[in-house]
């Protein structure tokens, strides 16, 4: 047992790759620029007055009384497919030898490859063996419900016959079928939700669109020209920009609804045009099929969403909190890029989609998984791979994630929990030891438990005041996620405690993640939640700190570390963790080098006694701007 000790941090890094770090030389170092939700919103102005005025008053008021319904085909679908598929695709990322950085769809932005030389690359697009059953009897057979494909990305480029700037559309490759139209019907027929990416407020291809700053001299690309905000320093822009709306954007958009009449409709980027801009474009939809469901990245304001549901960031690996009864959307691909890319090789197991999956619907969010098809319309072997994984799951697995609520039960390291009515579902991720598996905080009385893969009742599991023991040998080994159902005698109206986490010992590694931590003083952000982004920033003054609940289910001894991120010179300082009555009292070097990936610092061992108790995190003094990015509290049993 430990009580004050000092510890100065040497820089212990955790092996694994954080976005900050893919960097390259020359065209490829801003490669990644413009893709974080965080930043996708615009601070209104008086200009953007009486558009708010108008759609808080009228319109966007009106439209808003109907989201709920609205909203409920796509938040029983819960699963679906993202599908970045263009142009693009036929390069995977690399052009005329040289590779490209970033997400392989930005290729024309990262290589500034001119609007007229793109649009002769169009010519080559031969997707010859696309088909769309094949992709939707994937998509199906993987357990999604709703399917979601680029009509147009940033390229400007339409992947189906338009009207308007025919020339920059699937006219001019040498595909003359719609594909678009064969993915609607095969959805139709499956069952699937069928909906569409459009990228309204970033278009390299027309000379009035933010973005294309090679060919034009436009605002709302990597040169920046006229700033972030360039709409705000030269109003006099807005009727270039206003413009491309008028012909372009607005008329696609309802082209696409009246041509295809989609479930969903999901945008991007809103800061690279004004709020006023985006309010008009999402009038347009409402008043030209209001049933449609909007995603969030559209029209918003730092604390005002104008459309159905809230998005996360791209590529998450855990997910920060959203508020009670928020709807939102979490969307992961497959490696590291969204367009086909044959340089990224970064692929993950089924096993972390299934367990993505399951832990966005145990906090009430949906899934939007991508994936990234070539140019001759072939889905790459390790997408299949993972596909094919998922669906072997799920065809065992899938009511207990589809269509499902959160638990009211408090957090537990081995996995989490969803829930239908009367029945929970335990997602086991991590099979603890010993004898007994403990669903801390479960006292209500049980009618039954069984696996849901092979429907075998699960026998002699007890029930006590600290929560329901299940006998560890009747459980089964799914390294990717075994799902037991609890059949209960009637439904859980109420949480014991929903910022309650639970420590076990016989769970190898349990983890008080920063996103879970209440917060005291000033508010602190979050983090995207990608790799190594899962922390709260923002932390400026000693009031402020982090205090998480726990409830230790058996004494032992624990070796404690945190987790951080110091990607700024020169910051640091010397914190204290308070646990177990007891202070441990730490250093981050300030001059230890900076970066994205995760530090880790051993604190030593505490022993740690059974029942509840809290345990925070403050500084005591700050050198730099702000502390260290915090992560988590990581406490080990051997």
């Amino acid at each position: 047992m430990i009580s004050k000790l000092m510890i100065n941090t040497r820089y212990c890094l955790v092996l694994v790759l954080s976005a900050a770090a893919i960097a390259a030389v020359g065209q490829v170092k801003n490669a990644n620029r413009g893709n974080e939700a965080a930043a996708m919103f615009n601070d209104p102005t008086a200009r953007d007055s009486l558009a708010i005025s108008a759609a808080e008053t009228g319109w966007w008021k009106q439209s808003a009384k109907g989201q709920k319904r609205r909203v409920q085909k796509w938040k029983k679908a819960t699963f679906g497919m993202f599908v970045h598929w263009g142009v693009y695709s036929q390069y995977g990322n690399v052009w005329k030898g040289k590779k490209g950085g970033g997400y392989a769809e930005h290729l024309m932005r990262v290589m500034q490859i001119p609007r007229q030389e793109y649009l002769d690359s169009a010519a080559r697009f031969n997707p010859e063996k696309f088909n769309a059953e094949e992709w939707i009897i994937l998509a199906k057979n993987a357990g999604m419900k709703y399917f979601i494909i680029t009509a147009k990305h940033h390229d400007g480029f339409a992947m189906y016959p338009s009207q308007y700037a025919s020339a920059y559309s699937i006219k001019s490759t040498a595909l003359k079928e719609d594909p678009l139209m064969q993915l609607a019907q095969a959805c139709h027929k499956h069952g699937l939700l069928f909906g569409f990416y459009y990228s309204h407020a970033f278009d390299w291809e027309h000379p009035d669109a933010p973005g294309n700053d090679w060919d034009y001299n436009n605002p709302g690309g990597d040169k920046l020209l006229g700033g972030a905000n360039w709409f705000d320093g030269h109003p006099e822009w807005l009727l270039k920009a206003k413009r491309y709306v008028d012909e372009k954007a607005i008329p696609q958009i309802k082209e696409l609804i009246h041509r295809y009449h989609p479930d969903v409709l999901w945008f991007d980027t809103p800061h690279k045009l004004p709020l006023s801009e985006n309010l008009r474009i999402l009038q347009a939809i409402r008043d030209t099929d209001p049933a449609i469901v909007v995603n969030g990245r559209l029209a918003r304001t730092g604390d005002r969403n104008y459309g159905d549901y809230l998005n996360t960031a791209d590529r998450p690996e855990e997910f920060y909190p959203v508020p009670a009864g928020a709807y939102w959307e979490a969307i992961p691909t497959t490696n590291d890029s969204y367009g086909y890319s044959s340089t990224d090789k970064n692929y993950k197991p089924a096993a972390h989609f299934i367990q993505l999956l399951a832990k966005a619907t145990a906090m009430g969010g949906n899934i939007l998984m991508n994936i990234g098809p070539n140019g001759v319309g072939s889905i790459d072997a390790p997408d299949m791979t993972i596909l094919k994984g998922i669906a072997k799951w799920m065809a065992k697995n899938k009511e207990s994630v589809i269509d499902v609520a959160p638990s009211p039960l408090p957090r537990q390291q081995w996995g989490v929990i969803t829930k239908r009515n009367s029945t929970l579902y335990l997602h086991v991720f991590k099979k603890p030891k010993g004898e007994k598996l403990t669903v801390g905080g479960l006292t209500m009385a049980v009618k039954s438990i069984s696996l849901l893969s092979s429907k075998r009742r699960i026998k002699d599991y007890i029930s006590d005041a600290t929560g329901l023991h299940i006998p560890l040998d009747q459980i089964g080994d799914d390294p990717a996620d075994e799902v037991l159902v609890v059949q209960l005698k009637q439904d859980i109206n109420a949480p014991e405690s929903n910022d309650l986490i639970y420590v076990d010992a016989r769970v190898t590694e349990n983890r008080l993640l920063s996103f879970y931590a209440k917060q005291y003083g000033d508010p602190m952000k979050f983090g995207d939640g990608k790799r190594d982004r899962y922390y709260v920033s923002g932390w400026k003054n000693s009031n402020q700190y982090l205090g998480w609940n726990i409830n230790v289910l058996k004494s032992a001894r624990f070796k404690v570390s945190v987790r951080y991120v110091k990607d700024v010179e020169n910051t640091g300082g010397e914190m204290v963790l308070k646990i177990a009555g007891k202070e441990i009292n730490f250093t981050i070097d300030p001059a230890s080098p900076k970066s994205g990936y995760g530090n880790s610092l051993m604190l030593g061992q505490i022993d740690l006694p059974v029942g509840k108790q809290s345990v925070e995190l403050h500084v005591k003094n700050i050198v730099g701007a702000e502390a260290i990015k915090f992560l988590e509290v990581v406490l080990t049993h051997d």
